[in-house]
């Protein structure tokens, strides 16, 4: 399979247009002060990123007709993975905790 060279260039338009969004925010923050107001808010960032992602995963919403439903098997290992989050303070402890809770619950329940 040979590759097109305008194909390969508009992939190399493609990954510059995806990178520069996500590189020049801090490219232009960088070396600026911003506003404590600023700061405030985006400390925020974080702790909603991580909520959308656990609410998207407890809430099944896989019938189109039906109200969301609850994922039980993922709530039943969220529960001990954030007890394990609060203790240890390690998100490399919390992953793998999550993971083999997670493979435990998939295979023997």
């Amino acid at each position: 399979m040979s590759i097109n060279m305008t194909i390969l260039l508009i992939l190399a338009g493609c990954a510059v247009v995806t990178w520069i969004p996500r590189v020049a925010p801090f490219l232009i923050v960088r070396n600026l002060q911003l506003p404590d107001v600023v700061m405030k808010w985006l400390s925020f960032i974080p702790i909603c990123i991580l909520t959308a992602l656990i609410a998207g995963s407890v809430i099944d919403n896989s019938g189109a007709a039906t109200l969301p439903a609850i994922n039980w098997q993922v709530l039943a290992a969220l529960i001990p993975t954030l007890f394990v989050a609060l203790w240890t303070k390690s998100l490399l402890a919390t992953v793998i905790f999550g993971i083999v809770v997670m493979a435990a619950l998939r295979n023997f329940v």
